[in-house]
């Protein structure tokens, strides 16, 4: 009985008549689980998952270790790290995060305090952070080593298996802006994201991606007034046009938002959507983190027509007491894009990791599949 009127409300609410074991990147042709079918959705129609901080790797064991000595809860918060981005992608991910500081002449990040703190530390090489341009890193001084140091190098391995996988639902590439120096005697003053910064940023995109690549607040806008206009008119493109494309969306606080976005009514002319409340010009991507709590916010944000990224778990807590509420909530949110540390299980803790039912890479949305 319970079964009959969920699917009567699914089927109220217009949601596709998709299997909930169709993964749309590669439909089955089964049960209506067509290429045809899926291909109508919109590219917002969707959920899939990625990794948050996908480029991080472990801190050396003598440097967690002295960062353990000193703040115990903050190391347990970044003990957990990630596999290679051409990995990720291979596994599923279809959400990456890469978090940058600014770098424009080279080498200003290249002597990291946790090794200074730790001379016998695990080898790693430093060389590419004494080339100019975006540092690809958690925290500067204390959790430096990534899986790709330079950004362009991190853009040009995700193009590659970009175009060797041209049917894969749209990849959303998250980005911090790194600029708040850390607050330990030592630690290298980190430069801001001024304006010069910002073009900066979208140049290295461009550097790497060529045009059509890269699915642009422009290409989304068209012709309407406002990028927010667009997006509840729901001209984001179907997942046919969409298939191999790329999205780009710097997750920041207003200010430097406002720093990005200029003098523009909306994203005119950038690269990146950005994190932006519901009623702003330039709203077509929102950061909800907390799945439980904005469980709300973000159903309505998702019907609503933007693209929303949650998190299913987050500082290593979920897997520390195998909690999946957050996860769950995130799945039954609507959320397009949902992040996890987990996508396998870390078995110090716990088995809790996080992936789609029925082991999907994407589905049609839960709550806002209409045909």
């Amino acid at each position: 009985m319970i079964a009959a009127l969920l699917a009567a409300a699914v089927l109220a609410s217009g949601a596709a008549a998709l299997p909930p074991a169709c993964d749309v990147e590669h439909p089955s042709g089964k049960d209506g689980c067509t290429r045809a079918a899926v291909d109508k959705l919109k590219m917002n129609q969707l959920q899939t998952m990625g990794s948050h901080n996908s480029y991080k790797m472990a801190i050396a064991p003598l440097e967690m270790a002295t960062i353990r000595a000193r703040n115990p809860k903050g190391a347990d918060t970044l003990d957990y790290s990630h596999e290679p981005l051409t990995d990720q992608l291979n596994d599923g991910a279809r959400q990456l995060e890469l978090d940058f500081v600014y770098d424009p002449k080279g080498g200003r990040y290249a002597s990291p305090l946790g090794r200074r703190i730790a001379p016998n530390t695990t080898p790693y090489d430093l060389s590419p952070l004494e080339k100019p341009g975006m540092k690809v890193m958690h925290i500067p001084d204390i959790d430096y080593r990534s899986v790709c140091p330079l950004l362009v190098d991190c853009f040009k391995e995700i193009r590659a298996w970009s175009n060797a996988h041209p049917d894969h639902v749209p990849i959303l590439i998250i980005f911090n802006f790194k600029q708040d120096t850390v607050k330990v005697p030592g630690a290298v003053p980190l430069l801001p994201f001024d304006a010069a910064a910002m073009d900066a940023a979208d140049a290295e995109v461009r550097s790497v991606f060529k045009p059509g690549e890269i699915l642009t607040p422009d290409a989304v806008q068209g012709k309407h007034k406002t990028l927010r206009q667009a997006v509840m008119a729901g001209a984001w493109p179907s997942l046919k046009q969409a298939r191999g494309k790329i999205m780009l969306a710097m997750d920041e606080d207003p200010a430097t938002v406002a720093v990005y976005r200029g003098a523009r009514k909306s994203l005119e002319g950038r690269m990146m959507f950005v994190n932006t409340d519901e009623s702003s010009p330039a709203a077509g991507y929102i950061t909800l983190n907390e799945p439980i709590a904005q469980h709300a916010r973000i159903q309505a944000a998702v019907k609503a027509g933007l693209i929303v990224r949650t998190r299913a778990d987050a500082d290593t807590w979920e897997a520390r007491r195998n909690d999946t509420a957050p996860r769950e909530a995130a799945f039954s949110s609507g959320a397009t894009y949902v992040s996890t540390d987990y996508r396998h299980p870390d078995m110090r803790f716990s088995p809790y990791e996080a992936r789609l039912p029925n082991g999907v890479v994407a589905r049609a949305n839960p709550i806002d599949a209409r045909p």
